[in-house]
């Protein structure tokens, strides 16, 4: 590897030592955090910042407390891969109600830390004894009890156990909630502190899904439960459970809205309060937000969405309960131009605005995050939730982000010149939480254009010392999915581009209709089909790019991904060896009935009634019509896109006598953490080259 890719892999792509997972607590005068000591530094501590004076102080180290970690607990693990954290040391906390008190898991142990109204620690990290390996606590709203998970069971401590010994898993997640559906906890305290919501998880019905690591057969395989496309779904429940054994189970239509994609107690609640539940069906066509009278199992309808195509993932911060009663929740505007909010149903935004999340409220308005110029920004605006009016909070070029706690903000921009995160108080004073991270090495500004009759959002890297009128090799690198936007200001994604420009490539990257934040119906236009509508608009949008830019040589056009990005690569030799040359897809998922139910079967459909579309969009009967270099990677302990995707890819590639490469990377996981990818790229450069640039 040379220095950027050493560089890159030695910082977790550059962001170690960078302050995360910020949570204000005591009425927005603790800011709490994690971060460790520097740019190499894999074990990140807990910290608080005290907003009246800016002062840190480290609360729990995680070397201190645990000097030889044992191995995470198995379910911990796997949820760091459900939400994409290759961090070490403390990798989650949770407050109590008043923000004083934090408990957080460290390998498998109970700690809590808890603080004076200065952000001083009273006395040192106390651990809790635990029934066993401990993952997901949460104390109660003033953290005299905490509830946590062991080998499936949900504790209490004090207390002890409190769920049935009935063989389902308690207290967590299942597999689609976690990875697809934004929900990844399984229980919740009241307000009182007096009961538990608790998700009840079946997952007997599933397959299993076996890994065993070929570069140690000492080792026992390890094996999971997978909701493939078209199978069984875990059986998910939601109880009550309160004092004196008292257990009761919320009741919904469970058989046509089988999956929970969120459930909470609302803040500000005193006593037992309503339940606050979302609920969907199988193809997540119809959405429910349910009122939970807590005293009962009963449930009630408060509004529902529908969409012919499906209702996209609910935005972050609502469903919500304001403070005068009404309900805000998301909505599309008519004709799916925009995402839009709407109180008690009615609409409170329109089609000059994308909403993506709401933070909060904040001097008596929404606190949003949204796009209301290009897409590839984002910005920070109050609105009126009487009126509509828009208010700038942080709008300059570049992604705006926020959160709020009584009337503190934090507020992190984002643009070409690098991360910024700022306190602000209301008496206008202002602190800088430290960032220890390494400095991004390039500082990037792609050229970004909107191209085709779709208006598709294209980005081009070129490197640092071209000449123009040279002609350059291109690389596509896109991810081309649902669910993920790749043309976007943020500045660390386009590190690694500069990086490929400067090997002597034009880079292109481009977000194809069915990605996120331009429109809805930019969105939906991937229904019922991923294969056509995505490699269409790459195509068109690398044809157009080329009329503006003589400079790209496209009869050498190479293409690289990973997930469905991957998915893409080998779409695009296979399919279109007229305009790609030699692609390296990585972790592609080759045939989408082998993958997960909420995903899959929300663009699709189910398998069992539309078969030509799982037919069409799988790679599988391509293969025999390989004519161009195809590099296939997977990393043997991936559980989101099983190995099994690639090796049946390069089976079928075999059988059919097509020459292409696979490089099968041992106890690699879907993050591809601690300089695995890296070291593939290296091996992806020496591909491209090859392929692309005989004799350079």
């Amino acid at each position: 590897m040379d220095d950027f890719l050493r560089l890159s892999a030695s910082t977790a792509r550059f962001t170690y030592g960078a302050p995360r997972a910020f949570s204000f607590g005591d009425d927005g005068r603790l800011l709490w955090f994690l971060r460790s000591t520097g740019p190499t530094d894999a074990f990140d501590s807990l910290w608080v910042l005290d907003t009246a004076t800016g002062a840190e102080t480290r609360l729990a180290d995680p070397r201190e407390l645990c000097p030889e970690p044992g191995p995470l607990p198995v379910a911990e693990r796997r949820l760091r891969e459900r939400t994409r954290l290759v961090a070490a040391g403390i990798g989650s906390y949770a407050l109590s109600g008043d923000g004083r008190s934090a408990v957080f898991p460290l390998y498998g142990r109970l700690y809590a830390v808890t603080c004076d109204g200065s952000g001083q620690p009273v006395g040192e990290p106390k651990e809790i004894p635990a029934a066993g390996p401990v993952f997901d606590p949460r104390p109660d709203a003033d953290g005299t009890r905490v509830a946590y998970v062991a080998d499936d069971a949900l504790y209490t401590a004090p207390g002890g156990r409190v769920s049935p010994a009935d063989g389902a898993r308690w207290g967590v997640a299942e597999f689609a909630a976690a990875e697809e559906l934004g929900r990844a906890r399984g229980h919740w305290w009241s307000p009182d502190g007096l009961a538990l919501l608790a998700a009840r998880v079946d997952e007997s019905a599933l397959q299993r899904r076996h890994f065993a690591d070929p570069a140690h057969p000492e080792l026992p395989a390890e094996d999971f439960a997978y909701p493939e496309a078209g199978g069984p779904n875990a059986d998910v429940q939601l109880w009550i459970l309160g004092p004196q054994d008292r257990r009761v189970r919320l009741d919904w239509d469970a058989e046509t809205y089988p999956y929970v994609s969120d459930a909470s107690w609302p803040a500000g609640d005193t006593g037992a309060g309503e339940i606050l539940l979302t609920v969907q069906d199988r193809l997540q066509q119809n959405v429910l937000l349910l009122t939970a009278d807590p005293a009962t199992d009963r449930t009630r309808e408060l509004s529902r969405t529908t969409h012919p195509h499906w209702v996209d993932p609910l935005l972050p911060g609502t469903p919500a309960r304001l403070p005068d009663g009404r309900m805000l929740t998301s909505a599309d505007t008519p004709g799916g131009a925009a995402r839009a909010l709407a109180l008690d149903g009615e609409p409170l935004t329109g089609d000059g605005i994308q909403v993506r999340r709401v933070a909060g409220v904040h001097e008596g308005r929404l606190l949003i995050e949204a796009g209301q110029r290009d897409p590839a920004e984002q910005q920070v605006l109050l609105l009126d939730p009487d009126t509509g009016e828009l208010t700038p909070v942080a709008d300059g070029p570049g992604v705006h982000s926020v959160s709020a706690s009584a009337g503190v903000l934090l507020l992190t921009s984002a643009d070409a010149d690098g991360i910024r995160r700022t306190v602000r108080t209301p008496d206008g004073r202002e602190f800088v939480p430290a960032d220890l991270s390494e400095p991004l090495p390039y500082r990037v500004t792609p050229l970004l254009e909107r191209v085709t009759e779709h208006r598709v959002p294209t980005a081009l890297v070129l490197p640092r010392d071209h000449v123009p009128g040279r002609r350059l090799p291109v690389l596509m690198d896109s991810y081309g999915g649902p669910g993920y936007q790749d043309v976007c200001a943020e500045p660390r994604r386009w590190q690694a581009r500069q990086w490929w420009a400067d090997q002597g490539f034009a880079v292109v990257t481009v977000d194809n209709r069915g990605t996120p934040y331009v429109s809805p119906a930019f969105t939906h236009a991937m229904y019922r089909g991923f294969s056509e509508v995505t490699l269409e608009d790459q195509v068109a949008a690398l044809r157009a790019l080329g009329e503006r830019h003589p400079d790209l040589d496209l009869g050498r056009v190479g293409i690289r991904g990973w997930s469905y990005g991957g998915y893409l690569s080998a779409l695009a030799v296979l399919r279109r060896p007229d305009v790609f040359h030699a692609a390296a897809a990585g972790a592609a998922p080759t045939d989408f009935r082998q993958y997960d139910t909420a995903y899959t079967e929300r663009y699709l459909g189910l398998p069992q009634e539309h078969s030509e579309v799982y037919e069409r969009d799988s790679l599988i009967p391509d293969a025999p019509r390989l004519t161009r270099p195809l590099m296939l990677v997977t990393g043997l302990a991936d559980d989101n896109v099983h190995p099994s995707h690639t090796l049946r890819l390069s089976r079928t590639l075999t059988d059919a006598g097509r020459p292409h490469q696979l490089l099968a990377l041992p106890g690699v996981t879907h993050m591809t953490p601690h300089g695995a990818r890296e070291k593939t790229m290296a091996l992806e450069l020496e591909f491209f080259r090859r392929e692309l640039t005989p004799g350079a």
